[in-house]
């Protein structure tokens, strides 16, 4: 801990043990969920519950994740009952309204249980945390900007489908067009756990719209994701070890905010760490969210470090090039997107890029899963 100049605490055992009461290795734990919850409404029934704030605002956050994930599925399962009864009755009598309408239902049904199934693979400590991710273009200038662009609006599409909010903290601008790095705050259920997978190098291949000569161009961003620290983990971050810098922000943002140095960038000397924030037109509140930041992100080097959990830190420290990216984007001479770490692939570049990531978060979790 004194390496990185923070000092994380461990995590409670209770709080431990209720964020991985309901899972098993990573599978959903259904009648063990439905006891924890009833633990959970229990405790809250307490008269003393409410003395100590900052103890029960966990176990209310417990509490109501429960309560969507349980209610999720009692409503798929209702619904999945619902239909195999009008389905084997519609079969019985002929009736062929009846069966359409039965499997019209149950293909309804599929992507919800799809989206429930990722979920399930979820088990982590800090998967029901909102998370930051930070996107920087790589090798390959100007069309590397522009990669990094369709990045951000890949992840920020696919966010918003997830029931995701999404805010921008900080934004780069290339020299020409697109985006040399941008950080995005996700918030919403499962919000780190659905998007760690997406740390590491993407690389896109196409005929470049930059280029007089219609030639194909390779470039590269990386994308690195992790967790906003919860309330009840407290990190003891020695600023005299931080380097502190004034800008002024970029981009369109009024009068006010490109007139003053209200934009904000931190450096944590001892690990080289850097966060900015220019989302607010108070540098004192930019100032906040900075910190929060780089405490969020020492704590996950940290436990990158201390756990070495299938060399996370390292795949998202590497040279952004040739020979380390985890998932291909490939629009010329053919399209198709492939996963290099799962296999999984896909000829639907244009649903990718539009923020359909499901079957690729799904092989990668499921990956995790049977391999840890």
């Amino acid at each position: 801990m004194e390496a990185l100049g923070c000092a994380p605490k461990p995590l409670p055992s209770s709080a431990k043990s209720s964020r991985r009461s309901a899972c098993s290795g990573g599978v959903f734990d259904l009648p063990r969920a439905r006891e924890r919850l009833q633990a959970l409404a229990a405790q809250t029934l307490a008269p003393t519950f409410w003395n100590d704030a900052q103890a029960a605002r966990p176990v209310v956050k417990e509490k109501a994740a429960l309560e969507a994930r349980l209610n999720q599925y009692d409503t798929i399962a209702g619904q999945l009952s619902d239909a195999k009864t009008l389905l084997e009755l519609g079969e019985a009598e002929g009736d062929t309204a009846s069966v359409t309408e039965a499997e019209a239902q149950l293909a309804a049904l599929l992507p919800q249980a799809q989206k429930l199934e990722i979920q399930c693979l979820l088990g982590g400590e800090l998967d029901d945390a909102a998370c930051y991710i930070e996107i920087h273009a790589g090798a390959g200038g100007t069309e590397s900007c522009d990669w990094a662009a369709m990045l951000a609006r890949m992840y920020r599409r696919w966010a918003e489908r997830s029931g995701f909010k999404v805010t921008l903290l900080d934004e780069t601008p290339g020299d020409q067009v697109g985006l040399k790095a941008t950080t995005l705050k996700f918030e919403g259920p499962f919000a780190y756990g659905l998007t760690k997978t997406e740390s590491g190098v993407h690389r896109l291949v196409r005929i470049s719209p930059f280029d007089s000569n219609a030639r194909r161009h390779t470039s590269f961003a990386s994308v690195f994701v992790y967790p906003e620290v919860d309330e009840t983990i407290e990190i003891d971050l020695d600023m005299s070890q931080v380097r502190v810098d004034t800008y002024r922000s970029s981009g369109a943002g009024g009068q006010h905010v490109n007139k003053t140095d209200s934009a904000i960038r931190l450096t944590h000397l001892p690990t080289n760490t850097v966060v900015a924030c220019q989302q607010d037109r108070s540098q004192h509140r930019n100032r906040e969210i900075a910190i929060q930041l780089l405490k969020a992100k020492l704590y996950e080097l940290e436990l990158q470090k201390q756990q070495e959990e299938k060399n996370k830190l390292e795949a998202t420290k590497t040279e952004i090039g040739w020979g380390h990216q985890i998932r291909s984007y490939v629009l010329q001479p053919y399209q198709m997107v492939k996963d290099l770490r799962t296999g999984v692939e896909t000829s639907n570049t244009v649903a990718v890029l539009d923020g359909d990531l499901d079957d690729f978060i799904r092989a990668a979790l499921a990956a995790r899963v049977g391999t840890g």
